[in-house]
């Protein structure tokens, strides 16, 4: 909760650029982009096999790989 909410408005307000959110109990990851002020978020699943990391051009993440057991 604390990161969905408190930091998520601090970063929001920060300017960072791109903040993920891991959560390994549901095998999901929450990514924010900011765009012109306000962040835009999309969800993943384990299932998905790569996202994007908009800040490293070219640069994704393997989410099966993260999420292996």
């Amino acid at each position: 909760r604390h990161d969905r909410m408190v930091k998520f408005q601090q970063y929001q307000q920060a300017g960072v650029r791109e903040y993920w959110i891991v959560d390994p109990d549901t095998k999901t990851v929450q990514v924010s982009i900011l765009r012109d002020g306000l962040y835009f978020t999309r969800m993943y699943a384990d299932t998905e096999a790569a996202a994007p990391v908009e800040v490293l051009e070219g640069c994704t993440v393997d989410l099966r790989e993260v999420f292996a057991e």
